[in-house]
């Protein structure tokens, strides 16, 4: 939403269609705050995988990584309080 806030020519898109664009520096502000939060090295592999796709969190559906269709071990599944990633396109996964 922020990236396509951005973008004059999509947020005039956006607003044609409906949608509201205001708000943006709130949602900003929030941004930052909740970064705060986070793990550096976690939050670079977020900032990282978000260069090259716009859907960075996938999920899981039937052992396929719904950002590629790469085939996703099951043994991922059960690491407990684990960010797993695709090893295909580095995606970050989550199961369903």
């Amino acid at each position: 939403m922020i990236r396509d806030a951005e973008d004059a020519k999509t947020a005039a898109k956006m607003q044609e269609m409906g949608f509201p664009m205001d708000g943006i520096a709130e949602i900003k502000k929030a941004r930052t705050e909740l970064t705060e939060h986070i793990k550096p090295q976690l939050l670079n592999r977020y900032q990282r995988v978000s260069q090259n796709y716009e859907r960075i969190v996938v999920p899981v559906v039937k052992d396929l990584c719904t950002g590629c269709f790469a085939k996703v071990a099951t043994s991922f599944r059960y690491e407990k309080n684990s960010v797993v990633t695709c090893e295909s396109c580095g995606r970050i996964l989550y199961f369903t």
